[in-house]
């Protein structure tokens, strides 16, 4: 069944309101930074740091806010932050792509959220943090990652206890705000949730060059939630970085999951990396008692330069369908002609947001990003004709600043389904602010 746009995300309701001080905010922000023309010092590509909220928690920005957004409030220290998200989509066809599925064009409030973080003045390390989002298809306020995370530094490990990513694949542990690509690939989306609720477990031993997370989530509190998709689940991953330095980083990784679908079915299915679309491949719900994931990673940044990509494999314990095994990936590379290099968090194993030499705000040009991403996902496979999907991606992100970002993406995507082939093109923009 095909979903229009207008029944996928309600426009301009008056709760939509909310978000505008979130922009006066950040133009607020804006004109409190530095406006000479003399570069701030560069900064650190490199961070080893973990507090709750990993990816989420970002390093304050470059032009001296803190006064604005971080308080010591006496035992705690306190972060606040937001995010705001507006997209727009466009589509074109050929006649086989429309016999296969109908597009609408569309734009609308992707989300909008408000974040919470700080750590507590304990002799022992601990952090907490509070998200609250707005989502914009569902029109409804949800919790995001909520938590404490404890350090145990004897052991060279923090534990999370809340609700936070699962630790799969560093593109989900990335905050989504902050990829080189308009959005993650589909075999992630299709997948892996954004979050779950549990206990996990995190390590970093520098001079091993060698990161870990492990973590155990269960659906108790989110029975409910849109990214509960499993009654419960193991997840792993360890990463190695044999190359690290200011210049370069040489990151590769290794996951996996063990998982028990949520009440014995699961439905794969992806949109095709554009959020206003329909999804474009789709199992239909198929009974399952396990599932099993596994995933490689591995990532080269020189300067201004990254290359990479990540592949998975997905199998089930289905017999009616015939215990299929489905498989995904995306390849990708981001140059930044302006000069700038991406950052990265050895403690957590991933890429950090971009922030520009010079923003507009202070007579620079702000950080151009340049990006070409392929992504695939086969889900044809026993008893279950979910499709195969491919899409090629070039697309431009404008950093104005630190926090907000305007982005370009063109998509040329092929959908192999109902005995057919359409070809789809892709026209996005995506309008971002938050810190």
């Amino acid at each position: 069944m095909n979903i229009s746009g207008n029944d996928r995300m309600m426009r301009f309701p008056l709760h939509h309101l909310f978000a505008i001080p979130c922009l006066c905010w950040a133009l607020l922000l804006a004109a409190a930074g530095p406006a000479h023309s003399q570069a701030p010092a560069p900064q650190s590509t490199l961070d080893s740091t973990i507090v709750a909220g990993e990816a989420d928690a970002q390093i304050p920005t470059q032009r001296g806010l803190n006064k604005y957004n971080q308080f010591d409030l006496g035992f705690t220290t306190l972060r606040l932050g937001y995010g705001l998200v507006y997209d727009f989509v466009a589509h074109s066809q050929d006649e086989e792509a429309k016999e296969q599925i109908a597009v609408e064009n569309d734009n609308g409030l992707r989300d909008f959220r408000f974040l919470f973080k700080g750590k507590f003045k304990t002799e022992r390390p601990l952090s907490w943090t509070v998200g609250v989002m707005y989502d914009g298809p569902s029109d409804d306020w949800l919790m995001r990652q909520t938590g404490l995370m404890v350090g145990v530094p004897e052991i060279s490990s923090d534990f999370f206890i809340g609700r936070t990513k699962e630790g799969y694949s560093q593109y989900k542990v990335m905050v989504g705000y902050d990829l080189w690509t308009i959005e993650r690939s589909f075999f992630n989306d299709a997948f892996i949730p954004i979050l779950g609720d549990g206990i996990k477990w995190s390590g970093h031993v520098p001079r091993a060059h060698l990161t870990w997370n492990l973590g155990y989530y269960a659906d108790a509190l989110s029975e409910d939630e849109k990214f509960s998709t499993w009654d419960n689940q193991f997840v792993g991953r360890l990463i190695v970085y044999p190359v690290l330095s200011e210049r370069q980083v040489l990151h590769l990784a290794v996951m996996g999951r063990d998982a028990d679908p949520d009440e014995g079915s699961f439905r794969a299915r992806s949109r095709p990396e554009s959020f206003l679309s329909p999804y474009f491949v789709d199992t239909g719900a198929f009974e399952t008692t396990h599932g099993r994931t596994f995933g490689l990673e591995a990532y080269y940044r020189k300067d201004s330069w990254l290359f990479g990509g990540e592949y998975g494999i997905q199998n089930f314990d289905a017999p009616a369908s015939g215990d299929p095994t489905f498989t995904g990936g995306n390849v990708t590379m981001a140059w930044l002609p302006t000069g700038e290099t991406r950052g990265y968090n050895s403690a957590g194993g991933f890429f950090k947001t971009i922030i520009p030499t010079r923003s507009v705000f202070e007579g620079g040009s702000g950080a151009i990003e340049l990006t070409l991403n392929a992504s695939y996902i086969d889900l044809d496979d026993g008893a279950l004709q979910g499709g195969t999907l491919w899409r090629v991606s070039p697309s431009v992100s404008w950093h104005l600043m630190d926090y907000t970002r305007i982005q370009f993406a063109y998509g040329y995507g092929v959908l192999d389904r109902f005995d057919l082939e359409g070809a789809t093109q892709f026209f996005q923009v995506r309008l971002f602010s938050g810190l």
